[in-house]
């Protein structure tokens, strides 16, 4: 049984301003739409744990923006389809980048409770990445 529920615009709504937090690369807003308790993937890692994700991930990946391809909302559940362009630093999901540009998807859901993201699973397109690292000539240019 839910607790809150909002409606699919303002569901969407807080979702898209969540992605503008995310952009903005203002962490300290994240507690702003993240429950303190927040589950990852299955796994009970809190606001801090999903706070250095991020920041890991900007580090990482320091062109890294998120775009909204496709949202779907109800009344506790947003689905989106997000698509990344960026230049890793290193190596991102065990593969080596270095520096190569990328475009890869992510397809996400979130559940919501309480107006915050309490649950979130995510799957990130790694063939997408690897079948573009593997059609790349030998001086860096991408074949597209």
């Amino acid at each position: 049984m839910r607790e809150f529920s909002m409606s699919d615009a303002d569901l969407a709504s807080a979702y898209r301003s969540y992605i503008a937090c995310l952009n903005d690369r203002d962490l300290d807003c994240l507690g702003n739409f993240v429950d303190p308790e927040v589950d990852y993937n299955g796994e009970r890692i809190g606001l801090t744990r999903y706070r250095e994700m991020l920041e890991g991930n900007y580090r990482d990946i320091p062109d890294l923006r998120f775009r909204v391809q496709i949202l779907v909302a109800d009344a506790s559940s947003v689905a989106s389809r997000l698509v990344f362009d960026c230049t890793p630093v290193g190596r991102f999901l065990d593969l080596t980048i270095d520096g190569r540009r990328v475009l890869f998807h992510e397809n996400v859901i979130y559940e919501y409770e309480g107006g915050k993201i309490r649950r979130v699973w995510s799957v990130i397109d790694r063939a997408e990445i690897e079948a573009q690292l593997s059609a790349t000539f030998p001086d860096g240019v991408l074949i597209q």
